[in-house]
C-alpha cells in the first residue's frame, strides 16, 4: 500500500498537533464528534440528484452534467478523490460538450459533509478549471466551510489508511 501524506502543505505546527492526537488515539473521536453520521447516499442516481441540487442552486448558468457517478478506478494514486471530466464533440457545424463527474467510491460510507465538500470542488470545475483563486472562492461560495472540510477529509483519509476508519460499521 502506497503511504501518502495528507498533510504534506500544513505547517509543522499543524502536523505536530494532529500526530500527536492521533499517538493519543483522539484523532477518530474528533471526528464522529464534528460528523457523527454518513450520508445515505449509495447509487449513482442519488449521487446525480444530489450533484445537480447543488449545481441548480448555485451554478444554474454552467454547462449541464451528461454523468454522475461512483467509481471504483479513482485511487488516491491519482492524488484525486473525484474527476470532472470534459469532452467536445463536432457534429457539422455545432460543438457539444460533455461533462462528468466521477467519485471515489471510497466516499460511500463518510458523512455528507465531506461528499458535499467533494462535488462541490468538482461542481467548481464547470466554471474554473484551474485550481487558481477564484476558483477556491467559488468552492467557498457554494460550501462556506470548505477548507475545514477539506482538512477534515484529510484527516479521515489518513485514520481510513491505518485501518481506523470510525464510519465504517
Amino acid at each position: 500500500m502506497m503511504v501518502i501524506d495528507y498533510l504534506a502543505h500544513y505547517s509543522e505546527e499543524v502536523r505536530a498537533k494532529i500526530a500527536a492526537l492521533q499517538q493519543q488515539g483522539q484523532l477518530a473521536p474528533f471526528l464522529l464528534q464534528r460528523h457523527p453520521d454518513v450520508h445515505q447516499i449509495r447509487s449513482d442516481r442519488a449521487l446525480y440528484d444530489f450533484t445537480i441540487a447543488l449545481k441548480n442552486r448555485y451554478l444554474r448558468q454552467a454547462a449541464p452534467l451528461a454523468k454522475v457517478c461512483f467509481d471504483d478506478r479513482i485511487t488516491l494514486s491519482h492524488q484525486a478523490l473525484g474527476l470532472h471530466t470534459y469532452a467536445a464533440r463536432r457534429q457539422g457545424n455545432k460543438v457539444k460538450t460533455k461533462n462528468e463527474i466521477r467519485i471515489s467510491s471510497r466516499l460511500k460510507r463518510v458523512p455528507e459533509a465531506f461528499l458535499r465538500m467533494l462535488v462541490v470542488h468538482e461542481l467548481a470545475h464547470l466554471k474554473e478549471k484551474e485550481h487558481n483563486k477564484a476558483f477556491y472562492q467559488l468552492c467557498c461560495h457554494m460550501q462556506p466551510d470548505y477548507h475545514q472540510l477539506e482538512f477534515e477529509l484529510r484527516l479521515y483519509l489518513m485514520l481510513a489508511d491505518t485501518d481506523s476508519d470510525p464510519y465504517q460499521s
